[in-house]
Order: structure tokens, then C-alpha cells, then sequence
């Protein structure tokens, strides 16, 4: 099936007289008949559900359709996007490791990766988002474990070079991890890429409306791990018995679904950050309709992106479907059916100026969210990566000019109407 078909049906079939629409499995637990019928699902999860923290159906059903929509092996939904990167770092990395990450990210994931995970003993190595194959071996180091970068980056919308960071991750038998949230499987599939392990903040474009958090974790189910594990010495977590969970060895027992199994059974069992049936629920209405949405929100974000060029009190404008940015080529290549519909801008007159025009505003909301249906504002340097140096604020390509503008679904005549007026604010 093509992906606007997969978002109507993959994931759940009804049977003769069964709903047509997911059901929502509103329950914590699951009875059995027996003790044994109880352990033998401890022994394997696959069998049945034990728990709301592994498992629900509802959940269930949209984790089929997120895995099947990305070309996945398998999908495990989480309680928000911060969630699913950390488990996707936590699940290869542990005190004394290292992974890298590209600079172009968004800025939660930032302090998550730099500061957070630091105390916990994880290294974060940084590299721009066009590093070089060479520059990308050579910050590998023996103890390094996975290599992670947004496909569109948050708030910067750098594109990144999937090929050549696949590579050099691969080269050295390490995973490449994406987060694909701005694009969504419906602009761009990175596993196709060579991605791993893709994430998502599902608040995002996925439910589209506003109405509840979530994240995902995709399992391409195509990197060798007892390889890796043979050549390097790396991931024997993965292929060794888990102590933990009564000797289990996960790419034995489970093959391709070694990574996000070995995810469900020891991190979702200890950390619990797994989301209610009801936020299941929607979600799966936002997937269905995410083809018809990221269409629209494209065409307007490229229509707000030029008509932000023409004007002269934008000094900057962002957007890697204008055929002059740096990153246009790269879109062509991995992201041909559009760029989404985030724009970032930077305003001459700087955070001042910046902040009169989005106050200015009367259609778009000046909110913390992006990626919405409705078009809405943000000042990334006093919000979302407020916590940042003024050298990593440079790193991520960010200033204090800079206004993250997402357009949502309106109609277009109605939003360049909106940015005109509030332009004559500035």
C-alpha cells in the first residue's frame, strides 16, 4: 500500500462485526487462567499483554501502523518525544559510553543529550550537521555507540545528509538514529536512508492537533548487532543473556525485533514512560489524516518562506524548498514531496524586533508548540532552547532575531494577510 493508504489502515483489521475504528482498550490489566499462562508471558512478552506499562491493544494497533507507515520492524510508542530519545540512546548506552549527535537538533534534546545524560555517565559528542564523512570517523571513538540526527532540524531546518552519516555509523558497526518528526514518514522514510532507529515527537505533525503528547520508537530491524557485536566488541547487552530479565538473549530470541523488544522488556519495564490507550486513540485519528494535512502545511510553508524573501525587514529567511538555501539540494534528494511547514526567520532589529512582530500577530498563536493545524509562533532563544550558551545557540543556528514561524492548515490568503499586518509593527 502507498502511505496515505497505510495511514487509514495499517495497524488494525476489523473481523465480521468488529468496529471499524481502533477501539480504545480502556485497562491497566489482563486476566489469565493460570499462573503458568502468566509466566509463560514473562518468559516472552510477544505472547499476550502483561501490563499497561509493556502493552495495551490500542497502543498496540498504532505502533503496527507508525512501523509499517516508517518501513520498520517494529514500533514502541512512549509518553512524549523526550522520552523516545532518551530510551533510544538508553537502550545501546551506558556509563562510559559515548554516541554523537549532529549540533542541528532541537533544543530539549540538547540539554537532554549535554547535560542530563552527562550525569549519567553518557558522552555526547557533537559534530554540524555537514560534517564530513572523515570528520565522522575520526570523532568516532571505541567506546562510541550510535550516531543520532534530526532528518529536519528544530528549529535550524538543516537537512541532513542521511547517506553520508550511514556510512561512516555503519563503517564503524554503529547504529544511525533519526528523529524524523518534522518530516514524518509521509516526506521522507530514513530507513530507506539507511537510518536504524528512528523517533518521533507524535505531539508534533503526527497528532497534529494539540491535544496530547507522545513519541515513538521505529526498529528498522536491519542492523546486525551479533555482527557488530563480533567485530567490536559493542551491544554484548544485545546478544548475551539480560540478567535482568531471567537470561534472555535478544537477537536469539527475537532476531530483527532484538532492539525494540530488549527497549520494552528492560527500559518501558523500568522506566514506565508509556502512554494511555486514550492518547493512543488520538493519535491514531491525527495519522489519518496526516497525508491531506503535511500537504497543506508544505504548500503554505513555502508560500510564507517566499513571501518572508520579498520583505525588507526580514534579514534572514530559512527554508530548504527555496531554491536559494543551503540545504535545497539535500531536499530535493531526501524530501521531494515538500519541506514541511515550519519557516525560520530572523528579523533585522534582533530580539526586540523580533518580539514586537510575533506580538503583533492575530491569526498565529505565540505558543510552545510547533507543527500544529493551527499556524503558530515561537522565539527559540527565549523558549524552547533558553537554557543554551550563546556558543551553542550559534551551533544550532539559532539567534536572537530568530522567530520559528509554523504554518498550519489555514488558508493562505489568511496568513500572509496575518504576517503583513504585523510586519508594519516591527
Amino acid at each position: 500500500m502507498k502511505i496515505e493508504t497505510k495511514c487509514l489502515h495499517s495497524g488494525y483489521t476489523p473481523k465480521n462485526g468488529e468496529p471499524c475504528v481502533v477501539p480504545i482498550v480502556q485497562s491497566t490489566t489482563y486476566r489469565y487462567d493460570s499462573c503458568e499462562a502468566v509466566a509463560d508471558i514473562f518468559d516472552d512478552p510477544t505472547l499476550g499483554a502483561i501490563y499497561s506499562r509493556f502493552y495495551n491493544p490500542t497502543c498496540d494497533a498504532v505502533e503496527k501502523k507508525i512501523a509499517d507507515m516508517e518501513g520498520g520492524a517494529g514500533c514502541m510508542l512512549t509518553s512524549s518525544g523526550q522520552a523516545a530519545s532518551l530510551l533510544s540512546i538508553l537502550n545501546l548506552c551506558q556509563a562510559g559510553d559515548s554516541f554523537i549527535s549532529s549540533t542541528s537538533i532541537y533544543g530539549g534534546t540538547i540539554n537532554l543529550f549535554g547535560f542530563t545524560l552527562k550525569k549519567l555517565g553518557i558522552e555526547c559528542i557533537w559534530l554540524k550537521a555537514d560534517a564530513t564523512y572523515e570528520e565522522i570517523c575520526a570523532a568516532i571513538k571505541p567506546n562510541t555507540k550510535a550516531v543520532f540526527g534530526e532528518t529536519i532540524a528544530n528549529p535550524a531546518l538543516t537537512v541532513f545528509d542521511f547517506e553520508v552519516w550511514a556510512k561512516a555509523a555503519h563503517d564503524n558497526n554503529i547504529p544511525l538514529i533519526i528523529d524524523n518528526t518534522f518530516a514524518t514518514p509521509v516526506l521522507c522514510r530514513p530507513i530507506e536512508w539507511g537510518a536504524d532507529i528512528v523517533v518521533h515527537s507524535t505531539t508534533k505533525y503526527m497528532d497534529g492537533h494539540a491535544v496530547q503528547g507522545g513519541g515513538c520508537i521505529v526498529d528498522s530491524g536491519k542492523f546486525d548487532w551479533e555482527k557488530a557485536y563480533k567485530a567490536t566488541g559493542k551491544f554484548a547487552d544485545m546478544v548475551e543473556p539480560d540478567e535482568s530479565y531471567h537470561g534472555l538473549k535478544y537477537v536469539e530470541k527475537y532476531g530483527k525485533l532484538a532492539y525494540i523488544l530488549k527497549a520494552r522488556c528492560q527500559l518501558m519495564r523500568d522506566f514506565g514512560c508509556y502512554p494511555a490507550a486514550q492518547s493512543a486513540f488520538y493519535l491514531n485519528l491525527g495519522l489519518e489524516t496526516l497525508p491531506v494535512r503535511m500537504e497543506r502545511v508544505c504548500a503554505n510553508g513555502l508560500a510564507v518562506a517566499k513571501y518572508f524573501k520579498q520583505s525588507d525587514k526580514i534579514a534572514n529567511v530559512t527554508y530548504p524548498g527555496l531554491d536559494d538555501d543551503p540545504y535545497h539540494a539535500l531536499a530535493q534528494k531526501y524530501l521531494p514531496k515538500g519541506c514541511c511547514g515550519v519557516v525560520s526567520i530572523s528579523i533585522k532589529g534582533g530580539r526586540a524586533a523580533a518580539m514586537r512582530f510575533m506580538d503583533a500577530l492575530k491569526l498565529a498563536s505565540d505558543e510552545v508548540h510547533v507543527a500544529d493545524i493551527r499556524t503558530c509562533v515561537l522565539h527559540p532563544a527565549s523558549a524552547t532552547h533558553r537554557q543554551l550558551s550563546d556558543e551553542q545557540l550559534v551551533a544550532a543556528g539559532i539567534d536572537g532575531g530568530m522567530v520559528r514561524f509554523s504554518c498550519g492548515i489555514e488558508h493562505i490568503d489568511d496568513i500572509l494577510a496575518d504576517v503583513e499586518q504585523a510586519l508594519k509593527a516591527i
